[in-house]
């Protein structure tokens, strides 16, 4: 298989899958270019070997086809910005604008799409359908859409003469332009420095540890980390749960939660994955203390409480003293960590005490030799927001990407280029 390292790309156009969904603010701003920045290596790659580079991404989840608040052209200054070469801009997909405008690339230009998500044929699901619509009016649109697709995928391939796929927060996507596309490129398809640095760093993690391995687990729902709590229990020797997940495994531990987020439904599952930690010999690390709040704000009257015993009219929001102290020393025990989910709010700075001094404690550790990976949607943007993301091994873009991969499932990104 080829790689960006071996590919000549001398005269070559290479059409490139990148992750450009960044925030945007009210005035069309990217606030966060973490996933640009990531690009740039790869997109240096093609135009330093001489080719030139067609770029192509979606923004968002678009309702219709050219929306203006989600047009990648509010992008192009800060991709300029970071990579230091004018960007040109199609301004569609399909059109013969983009046709011509690839078609005239010279070695050492770049050249952006429009949003896919502008074309139904990118996610290849129908849109535009009436509320009441009957089951055979569906799979019509279905069937349309399908065959509409093959064009869209044929169109966009028309335009290079390789693809590059370091779009790794959508590889578990079986998209047009993240899967489908690889078939017209048999021998020229590969992965993006992105793709490979995620590929080998969560392979890593997850085949060849140091140990003792340990996992921090947060977010608010244990429905949502079922899968990847029990994979990770076939590897590690360790977990730490944080976030709102906390109240659901201490309520099924017979606790008072108050109002903290919590899931009496799946009492049986957290009281199941306490039994088999147990079995296993996984150590199972809980915070003893809360910090609790009566409103969901800046403004807010809090306390700290034991975590099993929280009045009706409080809620939990981040680990108390206790658990600072407790998650801090675990982690510093350990050589490779794995954080997925931050153990407070953290997007309120009243509330996120615990998560920074969890990234805290990773960062130590990191420059005490263990290896650090970040990973997943919120725990990126936690890492960011206390300035620590280059005190940790590793920065993963993806999402639900990286727990799919984790959790040993093929991601059609990923299968089409290697198959």
């Amino acid at each position: 298989m080829n790689t960006i390292d071996t590919y000549n790309f001398t005269g070559k156009r290479a059409i490139i899958r990148v992750d450009f969904n960044v925030p945007l603010n009210e005035k069309f701003e990217v606030t966060d270019d973490t996933r640009i920045r990531a690009a740039i290596p790869t997109i240096k790659k093609v135009l330093a070997g001489g080719g030139s580079a067609i770029l192509m991404s979606h923004l968002g989840r678009p309702k219709k086809n050219n929306d203006e608040k989600f047009s990648l052209s509010h992008i192009i200054g800060a991709i300029e910005n970071r990579l230091g070469v004018k960007v040109q801009f199609a301004g569609d997909c399909m059109g013969d604008k983009a046709a011509e405008m690839a078609a005239a690339l010279k070695p050492g230009e770049v050249l952006l799409l429009e949003n896919l998500r502008f074309y139904a044929e990118e996610e290849g699901k129908p849109r535009g359908l009436a509320a009441d619509a009957t089951d055979e009016e569906k799979a019509e649109a279905k069937k349309a859409v399908k065959a509409s697709q093959k064009e869209f995928v044929k169109r966009l391939a028309s335009y290079a003469d390789c693809y590059i796929n370091d779009a790794f927060g959508t590889a578990h996507r079986a998209h047009s332009s993240t899967a489908l596309i690889a078939d017209y490129f048999p021998e020229d398809k590969m992965f993006g420095y992105v793709m490979e640095g995620e590929l080998k760093a969560i392979d890593g993690v997850m085949e060849n540890p140091q140990r003792p391995f340990c996992a921090i687990v947060g977010g608010s729902k244990v429905s949502t980390k079922i899968s990847i709590i029990e994979k990770l229990m076939e590897k590690v020797d360790s977990i730490i749960i944080g976030g709102g997940m906390t109240y659901t495994f201490a309520g099924a531990l017979g606790g008072k939660v108050g109002k903290s987020i919590c899931e009496p439904d799946m009492f049986p599952v957290a009281l199941d994955i306490l039994k088999k930690a147990e079995e296993k010999g996984i150590k199972f690390v809980m915070s003893p203390d809360a910090l609790v709040c009566d409103d969901f704000s800046e403004e807010a009257n809090t306390q700290y409480a034991s975590v099993k015993d929280i009045d009706d009219a409080w809620e939990g929001v981040d680990i108390g003293p206790e658990g600072k102290a407790l998650f801090r020393e675990h982690i510093l025990g350990c050589k490779t960590i794995l954080w997925n989910g931050p153990v407070g709010v953290f997007e309120i700075n009243k509330f996120s005490t615990g998560s920074r001094a969890v990234a805290e404690a990773i960062a130590e550790a990191t420059q005490n030799g263990a290896y650090s990976l970040i990973g997943g949607g919120d725990s990126v943007a936690c890492i960011n927001k206390f300035g620590l993301a280059d005190k940790v091994s590793y920065v993963s873009t993806g999402g639900g990407a990286l727990l799919e991969y984790m959790e040993g499932k093929e991601l059609p990104g990923v299968a089409a280029i290697r198959k």
